[in-house]
């Protein structure tokens, strides 16, 4: 039981640290290497393969009018160049989120 909740609280800190990174890079519009440095530490392997997929334009946004709301259609990096629907902090169709959030508990999944 002690062993869960340690894994909980580092996840909760983990995802504060993402967030107020995240928000840092959405208030500038620019990344630092010092932020870099932090998302790859917390996210490693999916950070960079999010980053390629959208290096190669694969994310587009749809937003929903009156709502505003948004979700992303994003290609993945298979041969296939499956596309799948992600619904921002809730849900992706694709394989990786099923493995890396679902089985495995990581807070970024990547096509």
């Amino acid at each position: 039981m002690m062993r869960r909740k340690n894994w909980i609280l580092r996840m909760s800190t983990s995802a504060l640290v993402a967030e107020k990174v995240w928000n840092d890079i959405e208030s500038t519009h620019s990344v630092s290497d010092e932020q870099l440095s932090i998302l790859h530490f917390l996210f490693g392997k999916n950070l960079e393969r999010a980053m390629r997929i959208v290096d190669q334009k694969g994310v587009k946004r749809m937003l929903g009018h009156p709502s505003g709301r948004s979700i992303f259609q994003v290609v993945g990096e298979s041969k296939r160049k499956e596309e799948y629907l992600c619904f921002p902090q809730h849900y992706c169709a694709c394989y990786s989120f099923f493995y890396d959030i679902v089985n495995r508990g990581e807070q970024l999944c990547v096509l």
